[in-house]
C-alpha cells in the first residue's frame, strides 16, 4: 500500500484545524442557538410540573373529567412535549445542521460530490 496521501486526507487534517475553522464555529453557534433555549424551556416546564405536584395538591387533584385530573394531564403533557421537541429538533437539524456538517466533511475529506 502506498504511503502517499492526498491533501484532503482526514489523517492530515487535525482536530484543532477543524475546531478553529469558521465553518465549525458557525455550526456550533447554530446548534447552541437552538439547543440551549429549547433545553431551558423544557426544564422550566418540567420543574413547574414537579413544583405543582409537590406544592399545589389541590390544583393537581382537580378532576377534569371522570377520574382524569390535572396532574395526569400535565404528566401526559410531559411525554408529549418530549416527543414534540425530538421531532422539532430532527426537522431543524435536517435543515440547519446536517447540510453544513456534510459540507464540512466533504471539505475535510477532499471529496468532490
Amino acid at each position: 500500500m502506498s504511503e502517499t496521501r492526498r491533501a484532503g486526507d482526514p489523517e492530515l487534517t487535525t482536530y484543532r484545524d477543524v475546531q478553529l475553522s469558521p465553518d465549525f464555529s458557525e455550526l456550533r453557534r447554530r446548534f447552541r442557538r437552538f439547543v440551549f433555549p429549547m433545553t431551558g424551556l423544557f426544564l422550566a416546564w418540567y420543574f413547574l410540573y414537579v413544583l405543582l405536584a409537590d406544592y399545589a395538591h389541590g390544583f393537581m387533584s382537580t378532576r377534569v373529567f371522570g377520574n382524569i385530573n390535572v396532574a395526569l394531564l400535565l404528566g401526559f403533557g410531559q411525554f408529549l412535549s418530549t416527543f414534540a421537541i425530538t421531532m422539532i429538533y430532527v426537522r431543524w437539524a435536517d435543515k440547519q445542521i446536517d447540510p453544513a456538517a456534510e459540507r464540512m466533511r466533504t471539505l475535510i475529506e477532499g471529496e468532490d460530490k
